[in-house]
């Protein structure tokens, strides 16, 4: 079981992410015996050209600042990209934030009304945590999991039915993972209370959660198979709404080949 509060997120995201790598990726010699999957500490404290102790240090917590010329070596040895490398920064030097962060779960009026006048385009509205805030009729068409106060992290490994909706649920279920941990804080206590929670019922969950992946997912193609309409293919653009605590705006279009599809929901 993994623990929810991580007073060593940083340590826990250089073991998870050097656990990932195996010694042919990175060129060294790989003998027939190994106790641990992926990188061994004093090979990835090698290709980051730091000593063994003092990674044995990050790793332990006993040192949790080491400087932006060390966290880059770390992010090149680990093979991150840009949003990894943006994260492992983020956990050595957490922004500043206000005392009393803002939480903004109410949509604006008129971003309100300007998914609502989106006849032909599925949109939403959700908060960091994936919680959706407010949608519009034809989203609402595709599934029930954009009806407001849904939790798209929760439903997609608990609300069995996303299982058949997706034609590759294990591909949504890592892209959605992954873009939590990239919009969200890891101190955050809703979604501590949220992996909490997933934590008791999912194993899957808790896998993918292990991995810290990180990617921000700011456009994707996501593929359906709609109980009414068939194969449905459809393209999203996220935009973040400025001054409204990390809001972002879904708006998702039709790839070729589905539009039909996605006229017949829109007139349902």
């Amino acid at each position: 079981m993994i623990r929810v509060s991580e007073k060593n997120a940083l340590g826990a995201f250089l073991r998870a992410r050097r656990g990932l790598i195996t010694p042919q990726e990175v060129g060294l010699t790989s003998t027939a015996f190994r106790r641990v999957p992926g990188l061994r500490r004093e090979e990835l404290a090698l290709l980051a050209r730091i000593s063994a102790d003092y990674y044995l240090r990050l790793e332990q917590g006993r040192d949790s600042h080491p400087s932006p010329e060390i966290l880059d070596a770390l992010a090149r040895a680990l093979r991150l990209d840009e949003a990894g490398t943006t994260y492992l920064h983020q956990l050595a030097y957490p922004p500043m934030r206000p005392a009393r962060a803002p939480q903004y779960d109410e949509v604006s009026p008129s971003l309100q009304r300007l998914i609502e006048s989106w006849s032909a385009n599925p949109a939403h509205v959700q908060a960091p945590d994936m919680t959706v805030l407010a949608s519009n009729a034809v989203a609402l068409a595709i599934s029930h999991v954009y009806t407001p106060g849904t939790n798209g992290l929760r439903a997609a490994f608990l609300d069995l039915s996303l299982r058949d909706l997706y034609v590759d649920w294990r591909s949504m279920a890592e892209r959605v993972v992954a873009g939590v941990r990239a919009a969200t804080s890891p101190d955050d206590p809703r979604v501590a209370e949220l992996v909490s929670e997933l934590t008791e019922q999912s194993p899957e969950f808790v896998e993918l959660w292990q991995r810290h992946d990180v990617h921000p997912q700011g456009h994707d193609v996501v593929q359906l198979n709609h109980p009414t309409v068939g194969r449905l293919d459809l393209s999203y653009e996220k935009f973040q709404v400025d001054g409204r605590g990390g809001q972002r705006l879904i708006v998702f279009q039709p790839e070729p080949g589905s539009e039909d599809a996605l006229r017949k929901l829109a007139v349902q």
